[in-house]
């Protein structure tokens, strides 16, 4: 579940739905959504595909409960939108946003294509670097996000034109990306940080799923950041990632896209992904 308070609009493509009906993006209000809260799920498209769309609309869905809100439609009608929208757009591949937002005076909700950034080939084979960044979120699960602290963590980010920053909380314990999951390989056996300090992600979850399925070690537990130089690799995890292994982590290097875990990952979740997708056909 993500909670966020709106600071810009992020409506990327030529329509946009806005309580079910089909409007051009510039009717895209900002200050529409400014107010209240907003509990949005992002979602990637693949060949017109939905990824993952149960487990994408049962997490959304269980959203609105966990912040004591009411649902506005029902899946039904949110699945349906999204391929009204798809249809309308054209685009058989990018990132869709449904958001619902619990306004001061109404509540609307909105589905559109955010913009979006996939990593290169280049990136898979060579992985990325990354730093580190000692902050957390007020509510991890929730993920309430605060506007001031997002600029802070991409000032970061962008300063040494790294890919992505890895949280560190108050304790010095890894918990997560910034807007990721984070996975690393400790002694043959693949660490993340337990779920109550996480954003519990889609694409977290399915990977713990072919990682159980595998027969590969695997743990839930904290890592603290001063043993960084005892990881055999990490890697990143989310809906626009995937599976993506980290070069680097600050000073640290790392050969995680070489590394034989990793890669047996990353083969096993892709091809969940193709599982799914023929699913719709």
């Amino acid at each position: 579940m993500e909670v966020e308070v709106w600071k810009m609009s992020e409506c990327f493509s030529e329509h946009f739905l806005k309580n079910g009906e089909i409007l051009y993006k510039e009717a895209f209000k900002d200050e529409e959504i400014k107010s209240g809260k907003s509990v949005y799920e992002v979602i990637r498209i693949i060949e017109g595909v939905p990824l993952f769309l149960k487990e994408h609309m049962d997490r959304f869905f269980n959203s609105t409960s966990l912040i004591g809100k009411d649902m506005i439609i029902d899946k039904k009608e949110v699945e349906e939108n999204i391929t009204k929208l798809i249809d309308v757009e054209g685009r058989k591949n990018g990132n869709i946003k449904i958001v619902f937002n619990y306004g001061t005076i109404q509540n609307n909700w909105y589905i559109y294509f955010l913009k979006h950034s996939y990593p290169t080939e280049e990136m898979y084979e060579q992985g990325v670097h990354t730093i580190l960044y000692h902050g957390e979120r007020e509510n991890p699960n929730a993920k309430v996000i605060n506007s001031s602290f997002r600029e802070k963590v991409d000032e970061a980010i962008k300063n040494v034109g790294a890919y992505e920053a890895i949280l560190v909380d108050r304790n010095g314990h890894i918990t997560e990306g910034s807007k990721s999951n984070i996975f690393m390989v400790y002694d043959n056996k693949v660490v993340t940080s337990p779920v109550e300090l996480v954003l519990p992600g889609i694409t977290r979850e399915i990977i713990i799923s072919v990682i159980k399925e595998a027969g590969i070690d695997f743990s839930e537990e904290k890592f603290h950041y001063k043993n960084m130089d005892k990881l055999q690799g990490l890697f990143i995890s989310g809906t626009s990632p995937k599976v993506l292994p980290i070069r680097s982590v600050d000073n640290f290097t790392f050969a995680s896209s070489k590394n034989e875990i990793i890669r047996t990952i990353k083969s096993l979740y892709d091809k969940r992904i193709a599982e799914d997708i023929n699913r719709k056909f």
